[in-house]
């Protein structure tokens, strides 16, 4: 009994093909160019579709499919009549058009009221619920023909299987979405100018919708919380991280943060626990990819890697800022700049290469740090988590446990778990990540080196970008 997990990122689509023990059989990816017109980002929202049948063919040529859910990034919105024909390009995540709707929203309603509703400590032209109102004043031709309106997963269920519904972690972000109730926002819905009945029916992760070529579809969650079901985090004591391009931290819980001025770290509808923290910073494996291109292009990262390890933690002093689009964490300032500090002649490659990777270990204390948690374990994915030297500087500088797993697609698992307990295959999220679990390395911390170091970096870095380090 195979279950079929899709993963729809910002420019590439996965598929992987599991069987109920949570072995992977298949993996199929397609990669896809955005558009970028005049400072917007968008696609082809028919072209989505196209590239899903394709996906779906590609995994039913190989073997036969029981069910399938597709998990997908959160913040793309597609405009459509009432038939649900789109009536323009779908509008990606990234696209900040919005920024002086997003303004207008924290003057009318301001910070602390949108985040004891919706989880988001931050008000940007990102959302959802900025880029309609964009939309109401900038292109009414299009406003006054929606009949539909969808985020990403939603347009793919609803041609798929003909049923117009949504799951709550994907409209976490919305800004019209009340995390604390689990419904519809309507002061916010009202302000837009839209109608309940122009959004999807709100239904739970892991819920059945209809069929697809004889293949039962099912809800999915946002690809962050897809990637931590995948990754076997569904409990309050674990947490995710996943450094690629950026690095993003999955933490569940039972309760949202108390709001403070201060905040940076929004809060999540979750499919396990009730909610999810999930701090980020913008620029992690990218600062490595960076520094790698321009500096060290004939080296593989696996060179990287043993360059890394003949320099000593601390890499004699030198400190890399990884703040290359932009802080988060430890401080948010959208206008900071990466560098490198205290650089002096004995420094070599190696140390250059080492004090990235050490970077990225003292954001990721800083993340876990304004979670404020009891943690057992990180479960590390992504690609940093193929690098033993990496996850040993992790562990080192956290002093957490680190966990890698065998899994390299835990988005497309998480989606297929999540299909499988829509459609009896498992009893319960908990129950099918506890079956099909399965760990590649277990690194436990060594030294407490780090622990002076990571006090002299956020001091340095408080000093330089501004703010109070944790």
């Amino acid at each position: 009994m195979n279950l079929l997990g899709l993963d729809f990122g910002t420019t590439s689509l996965k598929a992987a093909v599991f069987n109920k023990e949570g072995q992977c059989l298949f993996v199929h990816e397609e990669a896809y160019e955005l558009i970028h017109n005049d400072g917007f980002i968008e696609f082809d929202a028919k072209e989505y579709l196209n590239i899903l049948r394709r996906a779906i063919k590609a995994a039913t040529d190989k073997f036969p499919i029981y069910a399938m859910a597709i998990d997908t990034q959160c913040e793309t919105i597609i405009l459509a009549d009432t038939s649900g024909k789109p009536l323009c390009n779908a509008v990606v995540w990234l696209d900040d058009r919005a920024k002086q709707q997003a303004l207008k929203i924290k003057e009318d309603f301001g910070n602390r009221q949108v985040y004891e509703v919706t989880g988001q400590c931050d008000i940007s032209g990102i959302w959802p619920a900025s880029k309609l109102l964009w939309f109401k004043q900038n292109r009414p031709d299009i406003w006054r023909k929606t009949g539909k309106i969808f985020l990403l997963e939603d347009y793919l269920l609803y041609n798929l299987t003909g049923k117009f519904v949504t799951q709550k972690t994907l409209q976490s972000s919305s800004l019209y979405f009340d995390i604390v109730n689990g419904y519809w926002w309507k002061t916010m819905l009202d302000y837009i100018g839209i109608s309940e009945d122009m959004l999807p029916a709100l239904c739970d992760s892991g819920v059945y919708v209809g069929d697809y070529n004889g293949i039962h579809v099912a809800t999915s969650a946002m690809d962050q919380a897809a990637g931590a079901i995948g990754a076997g985090v569904y409990r309050a004591d674990r947490i995710s991280e996943m450094t690629g391009t950026a690095m993003a931290i999955f933490s569940p819980t039972d309760n949202i943060p108390v709001y403070r001025d201060d905040m940076i770290v929004p809060c999540h509808y979750n499919a396990t626990t009730k909610y999810a923290v999930m701090p980020w910073m913008p620029t992690a494996g990218m600062a490595l990819k960076w520094f790698k291109d321009c500096f060290m292009s004939d080296m593989t990262y696996a060179q990287l890697d043993m360059l890394a390890k003949d320099a000593a933690p601390g890499s004699e002093g030198l400190m890399f800022f990884p703040h290359l689009s932009g802080s988060i964490h430890p401080i948010l300032n959208p206008h900071a700049k990466g560098s490198f500090y205290g650089i002096g002649l004995a420094h070599k490659q190696e140390h250059f290469v080492r004090a990235i990777l050490e970077s990225i270990a003292y954001m990721l204390k800083s993340c876990i740090a304004s979670l404020e948690c009891d943690l057992d374990a990180i479960h590390s994915i992504g690609g940093s988590a193929k690098s033993d030297i990496w996850c040993r500087i992790k562990a080192d500088v956290t002093q957490k446990k680190i966990i890698t797993l065998k899994e390299r697609e835990p988005a497309c698992k998480g989606s297929a778990i999540l299909a499988g307990v829509a459609t009896g295959v498992y009893w319960s999220v908990e129950q099918a990540c506890e079956k099909t679990l399965a760990t590649d390395r277990v690194i436990l911390p060594e030294s407490d080196v780090y622990a002076g170091l990571y006090e002299e970096y956020m001091k340095i870095n408080e000093k330089i970008y501004g703010g109070e380090c944790k």
